[in-house]
């Protein structure tokens, strides 16, 4: 197998064969990139098949707008998740410009699924336990199976934060560990401090 050249943090290059190690590194980090697509699949499928139709009414996920945005987070963790994947699997040098965009979408999609899962919860609550002080009585009482199916896509939502927070720390060790930071370079470092003492 041919070496390729990698450039690492300060300025060493060392020389990567595709070793077994890499290959199973690379083929591991593909899988738990396609761990948090199959759960927000799951999640996405229970939420949008969520509406219950009683003697006092109806209610569907649709309803709700903290619902619909746990449904399109889900949607496009999903999508992103299968892309990273795929990425992932293919067998490339890395890059500083390709450790920087999985770093930053990694982290991106940590916080909108997050905040999916934190306003899907606020409402969830607001259903089991009601609030007095602006008269909002409890629907679960009266909507079990609703409440029942948006505690469980939640539920599943969390989980997906936890591996996109785990990915978020694998993207962030690849690149910090690997390359230097960037640097910046001025020819007038005297012109740069009396800006600072005037």
């Amino acid at each position: 197998m041919a070496e390729k050249i990698i450039p690492m943090k300060g300025g060493v290059v060392a020389a990567d064969n595709e070793s077994g190690r890499t290959t199973s590194m690379r083929t591991a980090e593909t899988l738990f990139r396609l761990l948090p697509m199959g759960l927000c699949v799951a999640a996405l499928i229970v939420m949008l098949k969520n509406s219950q139709t009683n003697d006092f009414g109806s209610l569907s996920y649709t309803n709700l707008g903290a619902f619909k945005y746990l449904v399109h987070a889900n949607g496009i963790c999903a999508g992103y998740s299968l892309l990273s994947a795929v990425v992932t699997a293919i067998p490339r040098p890395p890059t500083m410009s390709r450790a920087w965009t999985f770093f930053l979408l990694d982290q991106l999609l940590t916080y909108i699924i997050l905040a999916a899962g934190a306003v899907s919860t606020e409402v969830v609550y607001l259903a089991y336990k009601g609030d007095t002080a602006i008269t909002w009585s409890a629907a679960c009482g009266t909507f079990g199976g609703f409440c029942h199916k948006a505690t469980v896509s939640v539920s599943i939502t969390f989980v997906v934060m936890l591996c996109y927070a785990a990915l978020s720390l694998i993207s962030s060790y690849r690149l910090f560990s690997r390359f230097d930071p960037p640097t910046t370079h001025s020819g007038n470092k005297a012109a740069e401090m009396d800006v600072f003492h005037t």
